[in-house]
């Protein structure tokens, strides 16, 4: 039964960070990702400042989004 149990645990996990990556909600972890990978010199955004700055562009610059 555990077993069982496990293996729902394991594919609600995978379906949630499926989800969560579709909504965009792991965008602030790509960005630290790539913002480390292109060896900015410039210490990165903070996580309250990357949203306010995401949100500004997409209010700026509306492309096709369901909301």
């Amino acid at each position: 039964m555990s077993t069982g149990l496990a293996a729902v645990t394991r594919g609600f996990r995978g379906f949630a960070r499926y989800l969560g990556g579709v909504l965009g909600a792991d965008a602030y972890t790509k960005y630290l990702e790539h913002h480390r990978a292109s060896g900015h010199s410039t210490p990165p955004l903070s996580e309250r400042e990357f949203w306010r700055d995401r949100t500004d562009r997409q209010d700026s610059n509306p492309q096709g989004r369901c909301c």
